[in-house]
């Protein structure tokens, strides 16, 4: 029957008395999903004396509402809750064994309604008001909905005037129902986060790597709504999300996000469900840019990866000094479990320029340590360490890729909190995953000049990432010397010398900061982050000057790097005090002494046995331009 033939639809709609008086004992009820979880109808099922209500199975993809609330052994007889979702309240209440816990990845949810592995009888959802045609919205849940109402005996529809009237597949018939009731609830609502200076930090430097026209998803959360903030400078974001709240609407607002770049669905906002604030919700009425579609559609890794440069952001609760994870866990968690979050990692893995992300502050709230030797004793593991890519906190950025286990210990000890980091070093040597000989200063932890560097793109539309270096840059600093070619060596080391070994480099990249710095540049080749270039100074004994040094990769040679290394050097220089830089530099190495020539400051130099001996004093701006310059014409 169309649906001009079919009678009025608020014939329709009964008392939710009367739907109950429909149920069956052991039969399983699909309820909605999250916020569009149909209030009335679980309040009136909960507080029903009717016999009839026993032994019922209720299924929820994500339970945040009422369900899990009446979740106890007081209703045990009633019925049983079964969720896909071990997050919010669910995780408590799966602990104490009153809720089932379905592990499964979400994109194979459909196929199992579908095929009645997951059977049901009945479907309670929440619905925004048919309009003149006949059609309503299931608003913002998705997921399996349709495929349930397909296969159930009784669909009955939970009409809420809140609810926003959602584009994509979200249309449903109201022939398609054989009850309708009023909702006699509001919408589930959740508040903006606050956040502390911590996990901005940890957003911040997570934005630092989502690069212009890259494809996100988002999860609901305090880091999240940082994050968000720190993502407004961006340009040409694409959004593929589980879950759209509050920050990607702003990001959309404010033109970060317009989705034009995206490989799937271009020029809209993908998502199942939508969960935040009135305003929101208000935002998303009718709102063509943002297209809801169902999980089989939004979920499926392979779909994912049709967006290049996807992103995918997880938070985590630990890590192990192997790159062994532990998501979070427990009350407040609105992110997935390792299960679904397998579905949008695998689809950045597989995106073309794609990135995967865990992040996570230093300690936690009781002032633990978040970085530990082993995760095993932690629940929700997320066990794909072969694949890690990224991984931060306030303290920087650990790059997985292509790392041995040597190499991703030093790197998560050097982004673990300064107080932390001693034993971590111990730990790792007592299980042979460092060598027994591993340096590390203590004191230089708490000196760690963060505020250095930053991202300068060079002329060519080269991007290097500048940064002092860490003791976890053993590795890179021995391949780097490895690149160069011997008349490099011997212009940097006055001598040719042939080998690097870990006793010599491990001195090299373990400074103390006071007195030392130095400053690596690094770019992205494929995913791994290489060092291209090394500056650096030591202060002189009893002087107020600092001899200074530099070498850049053969391949990134004439593109101004050097100069924005020294560029860098001077400003730290500045600023603890000193008056200027030293330098022997050898005559035929003419690229290094025209770097010198362009700061722009007055130079004087000594020739003598083939080597220019630099004084190079940090001059006033009346100073330079008097230029007091005695470097021969060739420079």
């Amino acid at each position: 029957m169309s649906v001009t033939d079919s009678p009025d639809w608020k014939q329709k709609i009964v008392p939710p008395d009367k739907v109950l008086s429909l149920i069956e004992p052991g039969m399983s009820i699909y309820l909605g999903t999250g916020v569009s979880e149909p209030r009335t109808l679980v309040k009136h099922l909960m507080t029903s004396d009717r016999g009839n209500l026993r032994d019922l199975e209720l299924i929820q993809l994500v339970s945040l509402g009422d369900a899990i609330s009446f979740s106890s052994k007081a209703y045990a007889q009633k019925f049983r809750l079964k969720t896909f979702f071990a997050g919010w309240l669910a995780s408590e209440a799966i602990t104490t064994g009153s809720v089932d816990f379905i592990p499964c990845r979400l994109s194979r949810i459909p196929r199992l309604v579908q095929s009645r592995a997951i059977e049901i009888d009945a479907v309670f959802v929440q619905i925004a008001p048919p309009d003149e045609a006949g059609y309503a919205s299931l608003g913002v849940a998705i997921d399996v909905a349709k495929y349930a109402m397909e296969k159930a005996s009784l669909v009955v529809g939970e009409i809420n005037d809140e609810v926003p009237y959602t584009l994509g597949n979200t249309f449903v018939d109201v022939n398609d129902f054989h009850y309708l009731i009023r909702s006699e609830d509001p919408l589930i609502y959740f508040p903006r986060w606050s956040y502390d200076e911590v996990i901005d930090k940890v957003a911040a430097n997570v934005a630092s790597v989502v690069e212009d026209g890259s494809c996100i998803a988002f999860f609901s959360g305090i880091f999240y709504e940082a994050l968000g903030k720190h993502l407004t400078h961006k340009k040409d974001l694409g959004i593929h999300t589980i879950f759209f709240t509050d920050p990607l609407m702003e990001l959309m607002k404010c033109g970060a996000a317009n989705n034009r770049k995206k490989g799937y669905f271009r020029g809209k906002a993908l998502t199942c469900y939508a969960q935040g604030t009135p305003e929101l919700m208000r935002w998303l009425h009718r709102n063509p840019l943002v297209e809801f579609q169902g999980l089989d559609i939004v979920v499926d890794h392979l779909r994912i990866s049709l967006n290049d440069r996807m992103v995918s952001i997880l938070p985590a609760r630990k890590v192990g000094l192997t790159g062994d994870i532990a998501l979070q866990a427990g009350r407040g968690n609105v992110t997935a479990s390792p299960g679904q979050s397998q579905e949008f990692f695998a689809g950045a893995e597989h995106s073309r320029g794609g990135r995967t992300i865990f992040a996570l502050p230093s300690r936690n709230l009781k002032g633990a340590s978040n970085i530990l030797l082993s995760v095993d004793e932690f629940p929700n593991q997320f066990t794909n360490r072969e694949s890690l890519d990224l991984i931060v906190t306030e303290y920087g950025i650990a790059s997985m890729s292509g790392r041995s286990l040597r190499e991703r210990a030093q790197l998560l000890i050097d982004i673990a909190h300064p107080d932390d980091r001693p034993e971590l070093i111990r730990q790792a040597k007592q299980a042979n995953i460092l060598y027994e000989d591993q340096i590390y200063l203590s004191e230089s932890g708490c000196l760690y000049p963060e505020h250095l560097g930053g991202t300068h793109t060079f002329q060519d539309g080269l991007t290097v990432r500048f940064r002092a270096i860490k003791p976890s840059d053993e590795e890179e600093m021995r391949r780097l010397f490895y690149r160069f070619s011997d008349h490099t060596v011997y212009y940097r080391y006055f001598s040719a010398v042939k080998a690097m070994p870990h006793g010599k480099m491990q001195q090299y990249v373990n400074i103390d900061y006071r007195r030392i710095m130095s400053i690596v540049g690094l770019v992205d080749e494929e995913g791994v982050e290489r060092i291209i270039a090394e500056g650096r100074y030591v202060c002189l004994h009893d002087k107020a000057f600092a001899d200074t040094a530099f070498v850049v990769d053969e391949n990134y040679q004439g593109r101004g790097i050097a100069t924005h290394l020294i560029d860098l050097l001077m400003k730290s220089a500045q600023q603890q005090g000193l008056e200027g830089f030293t330098a022997d530099v050898l005559a035929e190495n003419k690229s290094m002494l025209k770097v010198f020539e362009k700061t722009g400051l007055p130079i004087r130099s000594v020739f003598e046995f083939g080597v220019y001996n630099l004084t190079i004093p940090f001059a006033s701006d009346g100073a330079k331009a008097a230029r007091l310059k005695t470097l021969p014409p060739h420079t």
